[in-house]
């Protein structure tokens, strides 16, 4: 028996309170995967940050965003993974994730990115999925492709870092294709 938000090497669940020290407060701070990511956020007073962990351990599923934390098999606290941009009437809908630098390159991002997808277009009939990934990021480029993802367009100049200018490149995938590629 299988269990969706389960994998091989790693599960999604839901934000708790005891994720503000093991992995929101932590002292794993990496400035080039918060470029990568989104962007290098100002610091923020620990009370701050436990309010953001507890608002997201209180988060319901009510609009299809969610945020997830990605546990491997030994329970430890791996990445996350979150939903956004989700409409039901276009049936679209967007995600971003990272993965701790220690334990990239295990697959959990490809892992917790086939979760995502199985559910969103298997369960909540969703029928494409975009997501937007800076030109240097080759990792997640990489990545994305091998997961069967098209390269639908790129907006020039869009994305600002390190006193430079850089493409943004969206990528598209469609049920059909996914389930293609299973």
């Amino acid at each position: 028996m299988s269990y969706i938000w389960q994998g091989e090497k790693i599960k999604l669940r839901a934000v708790e309170m005891k994720d503000f020290e093991g992995y929101f407060n932590s002292e794993e701070k990496d400035s080039e995967s918060d470029r990568a990511s989104f962007n290098i956020m100002l610091p923020l007073t620990e009370e701050k940050i436990k309010k953001r962990v507890e608002n997201l351990s209180k988060s319901s599923f009510e609009s299809d965003e969610f945020f997830f934390i990605m546990e491997d098999i030994e329970g430890n606290a791996v990445g996350n993974i979150n939903t956004h941009s989700c409409s039901k009437r276009y049936g679209t809908f967007e995600y971003g994730l990272g993965v701790r630098r220690r334990y990239r390159g295990n697959g959990y991002a490809k892992e917790a990115i086939k979760m995502i997808l199985g559910y969103y277009f298997n369960e909540l009939r969703y029928q494409k999925v975009n997501v937007y990934i800076y030109e240097f990021n080759d990792k997640s480029i990489g990545l994305h492709e091998k997961l069967g993802f098209v390269l639908e367009g790129r907006l020039r100049r869009n994305y600002y870092t390190n006193g430079k200018y850089y493409d943004v490149l969206c990528y598209g995938l469609t049920k059909e294709e996914f389930l293609k590629e299973k």
